[in-house]
């Protein structure tokens, strides 16, 4: 996708985003956008980067590892947004700083252990993953099994838990997709309030639906089809 194209599809985007921010009396700074790069090649980050993006997402360690090396010039954030294998836990600690996805305290215990073999002064942040449908094929932690993961990730010294994320049941309607983001936002209200966890982030709405997330109260949505095109097929 030429970067004239990225650029307005961002601009586009940033307009999506301010009219739900309004809609429910929220400030647009408080949302951030996350490109979701996967299957774009390094040339396509680069351009938007330039556009303005300033967080992206990819789903794989290993996928990466190859495109780092084009974009080592951006002052980026990078977030693991996919599902992470353990035996991938610590290349992901050393590559990205932030992991999405964790819905396991022992991959959490990994990356701990990686961050802190890689002498890296800032902690690791991450987000869990939380399973808010009953989806065979979706990863994420069960919701009654939450508070017990969040207060053990809680105690590690080389993670910051920040929130939680979801990827809830592909509906085309976007509005029917609504009660799953308030129920994220639910449990995340409910860890801080009798947990005492301090978790600002809410990672939840793509392309299609992140406006209905914003009005749940998104804090970042992964958005990656509306800004960059159709994925490459792999």
């Amino acid at each position: 996708m030429a970067q004239t194209s990225i650029r307005q599809n961002l601009l586009q985007i940033q307009e999506r985003i301010a009219n739900a921010a309004n809609r429910t009396g929220r400030r647009i700074e408080d949302i951030t956008l996350i490109g979701v790069s996967k299957t774009h090649p390094a040339i396509t980050i680069q351009e938007a980067f330039q556009a303005g993006v300033r967080h992206f997402g990819e789903n794989r360690v290993q996928e990466w590892e190859v495109k780092r090396v084009g974009t080592n010039n951006l002052a980026a954030t990078w977030h693991l947004i996919g599902h992470l294998q353990g035996n991938k836990a610590a290349k992901a600690a050393k590559l990205f700083h932030c992991v999405d996805s964790v819905d396991d305290f022992a991959l959490a215990q990994k990356l701990d252990r990686a961050r802190a073999e890689a002498s890296v002064p800032a902690k690791l942040r991450v987000l869990i993953e939380v399973r808010v449908a009953k989806e065979e094929t979706k990863s994420g932690v069960e919701i009654a099994a939450l508070p017990q993961l969040a207060e053990e990730i809680a105690t590690l010294p080389h993670l910051e838990l920040a929130g939680l994320m979801c990827i809830p049941p592909y509906l085309l309607e976007a509005e029917q997709v609504r009660p799953y983001f308030r129920r994220l936002r639910e449990l995340r209200e409910e860890l801080q309030t009798k947990r005492g966890l301090p978790l600002p982030v809410l990672s939840m709405g793509m392309s299609h639906d992140f406006e209905v997330a914003i009005e749940e109260g998104a804090t970042e949505v992964r958005v990656g089809t509306a800004l960059f095109g159709t994925r490459a097929m792999k």
